[in-house]
């Protein structure tokens, strides 16, 4: 999935340049917070959530192929994983995680690893 992983589905209806940036985050079973941050880079395009009090403040990178809607009208972003899948995640540190190789191997074999 690694591939895939990386870039926003077609069915997500993701438009490039769009701001999403305070958008609500719903896990497919419930919500679980708000973009904080988001990237539309080729080949490795992803959100950063913000759970606020939900996990008590953390911030998780969501690889964009986990979208699997966002409502504008709404502002609102589906994600095709749990609550607990995101709360599993390794945690997200601006300025540090961006560029890690070893953090993005982390990320990609915790959503990849998931059961479907």
């Amino acid at each position: 999935m690694a591939g895939d992983m990386w870039g926003y589905p077609e069915t997500a209806q993701y438009v490039p340049g769009a701001q999403l940036v305070g958008y609500a985050v719903e896990a497919s079973d419930g919500s679980i917070g708000k973009v904080d941050k988001h990237t539309e880079e080729v080949g490795r395009s992803y959100l950063v959530v913000d759970t606020g009090p939900w996990i008590l403040g953390k911030r998780v990178l969501v690889p964009a192929g986990l979208v699997s809607q966002i409502d504008t009208g709404s502002e609102t972003v589906r994600l095709g994983c749990t609550r607990a899948e995101v709360k599993d995640s390794p945690d997200f540190e601006s300025g540090k995680h961006e560029n890690d190789a070893d953090y993005i191997e982390q990320i990609e074999r915790h959503y990849a690893s998931r059961h479907m």
